[in-house]
């Protein structure tokens, strides 16, 4: 393998080791934004024209991809990054700006997003819990990307779509990131590609674990975990939680089908402020993206249409100035006993067992090493 290499790629800046050094201060630990299998992210800063390094908080934040010394995959999914987003352009995908290649160290420059990922929206303790529109809309983003990819030119399939690949910008619009497992879709006329397992546990669709037959619609079931995910606010996988419910598809998917047994395992962070029929008709979506059989999925097209028609469903006003007198009365209390201002923000709420004390699963540190599958 040779240690440098340089991709002719129009829209991207070909950086030197050294300028990403100069961008974010030398990699210097207090510049990590996260890490994951590939390795890990700084945030750094370059000039908004030229795309240059620049000293810090002059010009551009963006994000810098530095892939671990350890990583077999690292090239592999290094080139497949470049491939996939220096070809597209779409807001709900995003932006890679340039990439080094040197020392047998590969880079990669995003633009930055400030809200970080919809896994630590849902899961970090310190995370502002989001509202019902706002997961929607992140919904909706998302499956806007998904459904650009899957109906370009050459289908996509992205093979890893989890809340932690869903970036979010300062207004909560979504962003798909992290290509390196994406893989053009079936040609001739087949209906899948045969390809090694590799994936997040959780995530997966059953036939691709099963077979390494890996469909478009593939990518569907991974949407219906995380939608999953998002009315629940609990990880597709978590061992932390009783015995029998660590899958959260397993333990969820009997209650999707009935509205009081839905409203027990709705994220109670949400505060009942959503409407019954949309939570109803998403858990309704949520099965039909969960079929076993890939054929029987819907496409993400007719996903994202759903999703659109769930989004122009609004609260119940009564519910609202429910949650009102509830606050002034909470208020009240806590003028009067200062003890109850220790009290935990989920207290008062319905948690059914799955919500275990240790429900968030860690820290952010600890989000990016959920188990992954490589065959």
């Amino acid at each position: 393998m040779p240690s440098s290499g340089k991709i002719v790629t129009p829209n991207m800046k070909m950086y030197t080791l050294a300028e990403l050094r100069a961008a974010t201060k030398n990699f210097r630990p207090d510049t990590v934004l996260g890490e994951g299998g590939f390795g890990r992210v700084f945030k750094g800063w370059v000039d908004e024209k030229t795309y240059a390094p620049s000293k810090v908080g002059m010009g551009m934040a963006v994000a810098v991809k530095k892939s671990n010394p350890d990583s077999l995959q690292g090239l592999d999914e290094w080139q497949a990054e470049v491939k996939f987003l220096g070809k597209f352009s779409h807001p709900n995908l995003v932006k890679l700006l340039g990439y080094c290649w040197e020392d047998r160290q590969f880079l990669l420059v995003y633009e930055y997003m400030q809200k970080g990922s919809l896994e630590n929206h849902l899961f970090g303790k310190a995370a502002e819990p989001l509202s019902w529109n706002i997961r929607l809309k992140i919904a909706i983003g998302a499956a806007k990307g998904l459904t650009f990819l899957h109906s370009s030119e050459k289908s996509v399939i992205y093979r890893d779509f989890k809340a932690s690949n869903i970036l979010l910008d300062a207004d909560y619009n979504a962003k798909l990131s992290d290509f390196g497992l994406a893989k053009l879709g079936p040609i001739n006329g087949n209906s899948h590609v045969t390809t090694r397992v590799m994936g997040t546990y959780g995530y997966a669709a059953p036939e691709y674990v099963a077979t390494g037959h890996l469909y478009v619609r593939s990518d569907v079931y991974g949407f219906g975990v995380v939608l999953l995910e998002i009315l629940t606010g609990l990880r597709a996988l978590d061992t932390n939680r009783p015995s029998g419910n660590h899958n959260l598809v397993e333990y969820a998917k009997p209650s999707l089908s009935d509205r009081r047994k839905l409203k027990k395992i709705m994220d109670p962070r949400l505060e009942e402020q959503y409407p019954a029929k949309a939570a109803s008709q998403c858990a309704e979506l949520i099965l039909k993206c969960l079929e076993s059989d890939p054929k029987s999925r819907p496409s993400m097209d007719q996903v994202l249409e759903n999703l659109e028609e769930i989004s122009a469903i609004e609260v119940d006003p009564k519910k609202v100035r429910a949650k009102a007198k509830r606050n002034s009365s909470k208020q009240r209390q806590e003028s009067s006993s200062s003890s109850s201002s220790h009290q935990h923000h989920h207290h008062g709420h319905y948690r059914s067992p799955m919500y275990s004390k240790h429900g968030d699963n860690g820290t952010r540190a600890r989000c990016s090493q959920r188990p992954s599958m490589v065959r």
